[in-house]
Protein backbone atom coordinates (compact mmCIF):
# COMPACT_ATOMS: atom_id res chain seq x y z
CA UNK A 1 0.00 0.00 0.00
CA UNK A 2 1.30 3.43 -0.90
CA UNK A 3 1.17 6.26 1.59
CA UNK A 4 -1.16 8.20 -0.70
CA UNK A 5 -3.64 5.29 -0.70
CA UNK A 6 -3.38 5.11 3.10
CA UNK A 7 -4.56 8.75 3.32
CA UNK A 8 -7.40 8.11 0.86
CA UNK A 9 -8.59 5.26 3.09
CA UNK A 10 -8.24 7.41 6.21
CA UNK A 11 -10.22 10.29 4.70
CA UNK A 12 -12.90 8.01 3.28
CA UNK A 13 -13.43 6.19 6.57
CA UNK A 14 -13.09 9.01 9.08
CA UNK A 15 -13.46 12.25 7.15
CA UNK A 16 -10.55 14.57 6.45
CA UNK A 17 -10.59 16.51 9.73
CA UNK A 18 -11.08 13.54 12.04
CA UNK A 19 -8.57 11.41 10.08
CA UNK A 20 -5.91 14.07 10.63
CA UNK A 21 -6.72 14.31 14.32
CA UNK A 22 -6.65 10.52 14.78
CA UNK A 23 -3.32 10.28 12.99
CA UNK A 24 -1.77 12.93 15.19
CA UNK A 25 -3.23 12.01 18.57
CA UNK A 26 -4.30 8.37 18.85
CA UNK A 27 -1.48 6.30 20.39
CA UNK A 28 -1.54 2.63 19.43
CA UNK A 29 0.25 0.08 21.59
CA UNK A 30 0.63 -2.34 18.69
CA UNK A 31 2.67 0.34 16.91
CA UNK A 32 5.08 0.69 19.81
CA UNK A 33 3.07 3.27 21.75
CA UNK A 34 3.27 5.66 18.80
CA UNK A 35 0.73 7.70 16.92
CA UNK A 36 -0.09 6.91 13.31
CA UNK A 37 2.07 9.82 12.15
CA UNK A 38 4.99 8.76 14.35
CA UNK A 39 4.76 5.16 13.15
CA UNK A 40 4.71 6.19 9.49
CA UNK A 41 7.63 8.58 10.01
CA UNK A 42 9.55 5.75 11.71
CA UNK A 43 9.15 3.61 8.59
CA UNK A 44 6.22 1.36 9.49
CA UNK A 45 4.39 0.16 6.42
CA UNK A 46 1.21 2.11 5.69
CA UNK A 47 -0.66 -1.21 5.39
CA UNK A 48 0.39 -2.31 8.89
CA UNK A 49 -0.54 1.09 10.32
CA UNK A 50 -3.90 1.07 8.54
CA UNK A 51 -4.79 -2.41 9.82
CA UNK A 52 -3.72 -1.50 13.36
CA UNK A 53 -5.89 1.60 13.23
CA UNK A 54 -8.82 -0.38 11.82
CA UNK A 55 -8.54 -2.85 14.69
CA UNK A 56 -8.37 -0.07 17.28
CA UNK A 57 -11.32 1.82 15.81
CA UNK A 58 -13.44 -1.29 15.09
CA UNK A 59 -13.63 -0.63 11.35
CA UNK A 60 -15.61 -3.52 9.84
CA UNK A 61 -13.78 -5.86 7.48
CA UNK A 62 -16.14 -4.79 4.71
CA UNK A 63 -14.79 -1.22 4.83
CA UNK A 64 -11.07 -1.90 5.26
CA UNK A 65 -10.37 -1.93 1.54
CA UNK A 66 -12.03 1.43 0.95
CA UNK A 67 -15.04 2.46 -1.05
CA UNK A 68 -15.65 1.41 -4.64
CA UNK A 69 -14.99 4.20 -7.07
CA UNK A 70 -15.96 4.25 -10.71
CA UNK A 71 -12.97 4.77 -13.00
CA UNK A 72 -12.53 8.28 -14.36
CA UNK A 73 -13.16 8.61 -18.06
Amino acid sequence: MRLSHFWVLMNDEFGEGYATSLAQHLVLGVLGERTVVQALEAGESPRRVWLALCDAMDVPESRRLGIDRKPAR
